[in-house]
């Protein structure tokens, strides 16, 4: 059968969009295994189309009526993840700009909650855009960020992972742990263009203390408002950008040292919570923080004890078919 499919990116997080809705038979619509198999061989660069996984744009569950939609994400390898930030700015823009919906602000629904998405179109904001009706950024209420360790999940029988030690290869990190709605593993590094991601990343990743895998932000950082951040991927290796990765880098700099705080951080892995600047873990009142992804760049700020929002651009790349055997 032929798949009707729209792939976007947002900082180079590139998706292929199903619209559940409108393009697939209703015995399909909520097929996991269909969408699993898909997954796999669409997101094949060489054979597919080509994308870091497929999201699916579904109408809302029965019980989540004050939700507009409901949005399914799918890894390169074929898992289903809970959330994606970068994702979900792109599914925002593809209802709106397709219109499904008018309303410049949407409740997604998740399955790490509903996620409120603003949009806003050309004229003035992160790129000139060629058409004002078109959305050409967006921001997202990402929630608040879960540090228990068990919430993560980490198997640690310890209330938090910040600050803790594991073995991976040749190694030792300091990392620290944090969910954004999906697992996440801030390290700091010392200079990340040259770290070597592909080969640290999966070893993390696949690390027993992680019972459900775990995605790995590699963090330098560059000054008091910007970081450089390349992300291991849970289920899709490393990306061009992870939107909830960088809310979770900037969870875990908030909790510890405060954004005007980060030159605290030393340059053996470690982080200097004795910083004048947070005398009260998690409430520092910098604005934003300046998240440099490899294919873009990501604001992040808000209060973690409330929830983090996340700006960041969403852009359409093409649309077409996709003969697929299922």
């Amino acid at each position: 059968m032929k798949i009707k499919f729209t792939k976007l990116e947002g900082a180079g997080n590139d998706y292929i969009y199903i619209d559940a809705i409108n393009d697939l038979p209703e015995n399909l619509a909520n097929n996991s295994n269909f969408y699993r198999d898909l997954a796999v061989k669409i997101s094949d660069r060489h054979f597919g189309v080509g994308s870091d996984g497929v999201i699916v744009i579904l109408s809302p569950d029965i019980d989540r009526k004050n939700a507009d939609f409901r949005m399914r994400m799918f890894n390169a390898d074929g898992s289903e993840g809970e959330m994606c930030g970068n994702g979900i700015r792109c599914f925002a823009k593809y209802v709106y700009d397709h219109k499904l919906i008018s309303k410049n602000q949407i409740k997604i629904n998740t399955l790490a909650g509903i996620k409120t998405v603003k949009v806003f179109t050309g004229g003035g904001g992160y790129e000139h855009s060629n058409s004002a009706d078109l959305v050409e950024y967006a921001t997202v209420e990402m929630g608040k960020p879960e540090f228990e360790s068990a919430k993560i999940p980490v198997a640690l029988d310890k209330p938090e992972a910040i600050g803790e030690i594991i073995q991976a290869g040749d190694l030792e990190f300091k990392i620290n742990c944090v969910s954004m709605g999906n697992p996440h593993c801030v390290i700091f590094v010392n200079d990340v263009d040259n770290f070597n991601v592909g080969y640290y990343g999966p070893l993390i990743e696949n690390n027993p203390l992680f019972p459900k895998r775990i995605n790995v932000e590699f963090t330098e950082i560059i000054s008091n408002e910007s970081v450089k951040v390349r992300t291991w991927e849970r289920g899709s290796g490393e990306t061009l950008a992870c939107g909830t990765g960088a809310c979770a880098v900037y969870s875990v700099i908030k909790k510890t040292i405060g954004i005007n705080g980060i030159d605290g951080i030393n340059n053996n892995n470690s982080i200097s919570i004795n910083n004048s600047n947070n005398s009260d873990s998690g409430t520092n009142n910098a604005d934003s923080l300046n998240v440099i992804l490899r294919g873009g760049v990501l604001q992040i700020a808000g209060d973690i004890n409330k929830s983090v929002l996340m700006t960041g651009p969403a852009k359409e790349v093409f649309s077409g078919y996709y003969d697929f055997e299922f």
